[in-house]
C-alpha cells in the first residue's frame, strides 16, 4: 500500500471541548482566557461561569441537543463566550466565513436550515431581507443593540442566565461544530467536526507544536483560538481584519504581540510577509513571541528563514499542511529547512511540507477526477499522485451535501474512511510529503500531466518577482503553458516580465512557456488572501493569448 504514518498518538477519551476548557478554568481560574487589544478581558473563571450561565439561559429560550446555530459574531470574548455555552449545551455552531460573498453565504445559511442565529446587528439585517434563507431560524439573539427586529439581546439572556448547567457528555461521533470552507476552490461547503474529531486535534496540536498552559495565543486567524482554551492559553484578538488579513496594519500586530507577551500564533502568510518587512525595515524582533505557525497556501522557504531570525531566541516558524476537512496532517519547521532542501524547493520539485503530524497515515493514489467508491493501493514512493489521508484528526462528511462528501471521501478495504485532499504530490526518499499543487489546477498539456507549484517556485525566487502562476490555455489534453506574474512591490511589470523570460531562457528543464503575462493583483481566497485563484486567472490569460 505504501502508507506514510505520522508519530502515534494517543488519543484522550472524547471529552466536549467546553468541558476541557473547564478543566483548565478550575486549575487557573484568574488567568486571562481572552484579550483584546481595545482592553477587553476575561478570565478562565469568569468565561467559565458566564459560558454555563448562558448555556442554561439558551435552554430555558427552547435550544437544545443538535439544534444547528448559525455564529456571526466578531472575534472577541463574545465569539468564545456563545461558542463554549452552545458546545456545553450540545448545540450546533455553524461558523460560515462573511467573505464568501452574499449569494454564496444565504446558500450556505439556507443549506444549513440553522434553528437559532447569534449575531451582530448586521447579520439581523440580512435575516430581515433575505427571509427565505433565514426561513427555518426560531431563535434570533442580537449581540449589541437590537433595533426592534424581536428576540433577545445577548445581554439580556446573561442577566436572566441560571448560576449553573450541566456541560453535555457526548458520544464520539455527536456533531459538534459545522464550520464552513473558504470556497477558494469550489463551492463552500459544511465540514462536520464531532466531538472525537475536536478532542483528537486539540491533543494532536498539543504535540506537535508543544502547547502549554499559560501560552499566550496573537490569534490571527481567529478559529484556532477555539482551540486554546482547552490547552489552558490566553487568546489574544489580533488588531486585523479577519476577512481581509492582506490589509493589516504590521505595527500594530507586532505591538500588540510585545504589549501582551505573546508566545505563539497562527496566521496567513500575507499576513507573516507584511510583519517580516516591517521588522526587516525598523531592525526589530520579537521580544517574547517564539513560535509561529504559517497556513493558508504554500510558504517559501525564505519567508520562514527571515522570519524565524525575527523572533525571541529559540523561535522558529513552523508551516503546517491541512484543510478544514483533515488538520494537522503534515508540518516543516524553519529550523528543519537545510540549504540543501531550500535549493531542492527553489529548484523546481514542489513545496515540501515535511513529516506528517501524529496519529496521520497519508496514501498517494492515481490522479483521478471521479468520485471512489474503493481506494485504490498507493503510488511507489517518488510516484507524484493524489494526496489523500485518513486518522483521528480527519473530519467524516460534509453536512447536507452528499454530492461532495461521496466526491472527497473513500474507503479502503478495512472500512477506514479516508479523506480526497484534493491535492498533487508525493512523498520523498526521508518520509517528507510535498506538495505541488491542486488536483483541479494541474495542466494537461500534449507532454502530459503538469502541476504548477514546483515551476512557479522557479520563477517566485526572482526579486522583480512577487509571485507567480503557471495556467494553462486551451483544449484540456493540448493546453498550452503560460504564466503570470505579479512584480514585486516598486518594480515595474515589464521588469517583472523580462526577468521570467531570462530565467525560462536558462532552464533546459521547464516546458515551454508561449506567453508571460504580467497581472496588477492576483484573485486570492477570502479567508487567508494568498490562495491564488487560478481559474480566475485562467481565464483573464485566455482572454489574452487565444
Amino acid at each position: 500500500m505504501n502508507d506514510l504514518f505520522g508519530a502515534p498518538l494517543v488519543v484522550p477519551e472524547t471529552r466536549n471541548i467546553s468541558e476541557l476548557f473547564s478543566e483548565r478554568a478550575r486549575e487557573r481560574p484568574d488567568q486571562d482566557a481572552v484579550r483584546t487589544v481595545d482592553g477587553a478581558r476575561v478570565s478562565f473563571g469568569e468565561l467559565d461561569r458566564r459560558a454555563s450561565g448562558l448555556a442554561g439561559a439558551l435552554a430555558k429560550r427552547g435550544l437544545a441537543r443538535g439544534d444547528r446555530v448559525c455564529l456571526f459574531v466578531r472575534p472577541g470574548v463574545e465569539l468564545i463566550l456563545i461558542a463554549h455555552a452552545l458546545l456545553r449545551l450540545g448545540a450546533v455552531p455553524v461558523l460560515i466565513d462573511p467573505g464568501m460573498g452574499r449569494r454564496s453565504l444565504l446558500a450556505a445559511v439556507e443549506r444549513m436550515q440553522p434553528h437559532a442565529l447569534i449575531g451582530v446587528p448586521r447579520a439581523h439585517v440580512a435575516r430581515l431581507l433575505f427571509p427565505a434563507a433565514f426561513r427555518s431560524v426560531r431563535l434570533a439573539v442580537t449581540v449589541g443593540r437590537s433595533l426592534g427586529w424581536g428576540g433577545p439581546t445577548l445581554r439580556a439572556l446573561e442577566r436572566e442566565a441560571p448560576r449553573s448547567f450541566a456541560t453535555l457528555a457526548p458520544e464520539p461521533g455527536d456533531e459538534a461544530a459545522i464550520l464552513f470552507t473558504s470556497g477558494s476552490t469550489g463551492p463552500p461547503k459544511g465540514v462536520v467536526y464531532t466531538h472525537g474529531i475536536f478532542t483528537a486535534q486539540t491533543e494532536a496540536l498539543r504535540q506537535l507544536y508543544d502547547l502549554e498552559p499559560g501560552a499566550v495565543d496573537l490569534a490571527c486567524f481567529p478559529l484556532f483560538a477555539l482551540f486554546d482554551h482547552a490547552l489552558g492559553m490566553t487568546s489574544v484578538f489580533a488588531p486585523l481584519d479577519p476577512s481581509s488579513p492582506a490589509t493589516s496594519d504590521p505595527a500594530a500586530i507586532v505591538a500588540a504581540a510585545d504589549a501582551h507577551g505573546a508566545t505563539f500564533s497562527f496566521g496567513s502568510p500575507a499576513i507573516w510577509r507584511r510583519v517580516l518587512a516591517y521588522l526587516e525595515a525598523h531592525d526589530l524582533r520579537f521580544r517574547t513571541l517564539t513560535r509561529i505557525t504559517i497556513a493558508g497556501a504554500p510558504v517559501p522557504p525564505s519567508l520562514t528563514t527571515a522570519l524565524a531570525a525575527r523572533l525571541a531566541e529559540g523561535g522558529a516558524v513552523h508551516t503546517p499542511y491541512g484543510a478544514t476537512e483533515a488538520l494537522p496532517i503534515a508540518s516543516l519547521a524553519s529550523f528543519e529547512t537545510s540549504l540543501e532542501l531550500r535549493a531542492r524547493i527553489e529548484g523546481g520539485e514542489g513545496t515540501c511540507v515535511g513529516r506528517l503530524a501524529p496519529g496521520v497515515r497519508l496514501r498517494v493514489i492515481p490522479i483521478t477526477d471521479e468520485a471512489l467508491e474503493k481506494l485504490p493501493p498507493g503510488l511507489p514512493q517518488g510516484s507524484i499522485g493524489e494526496l489523500v489521508v485518513a486518522g483521528p484528526v480527519v473530519t467524516p462528511r460534509y453536512r447536507a451535501d452528499e454530492a461532495a462528501t461521496r466526491a472527497a471521501k473513500a474507503h479502503d478495504a478495512d472500512g477506514r474512511s479516508w479523506h480526497r485532499m484534493g491535492d498533487l504530490g508525493r512523498i520523498d526518499e526521508e518520509g517528507r510529503v510535498w506538495f505541488l499543487g491542486r488536483k483541479s489546477h494541474r495542466l494537461e498539456t500534449h507532454h502530459g500531466m503538469l502541476p504548477p507549484v514546483g515551476i512557479e517556485n522557479i520563477f517566485n525566487v526572482l526579486e522583480a518577482v512577487h509571485r507567480t502562476a503557471l495556467v494553462g490555455v486551451g483544449r484540456r489534453g493540448a493546453e498550452r503553458c503560460v504564466l503570470v506574474v505579479e512584480a514585486a512591490p516598486g518594480v515595474a511589470a515589464r521588469a517583472a516580465v523580462e526577468a521570467c523570460w531570462t530565467l525560462a531562457a536558462t532552464r533546459t528543464d521547464l516546458p515551454e512557456i508561449v506567453e508571460v503575462l504580467a497581472h496588477p493583483g492576483f484573485p486570492v481566497d477570502v479567508r487567508h488572501n494568498a490562495k491564488i485563484d487560478r481559474p480566475e486567472l485562467r481565464l483573464w490569460a485566455e482572454a489574452r493569448v487565444l
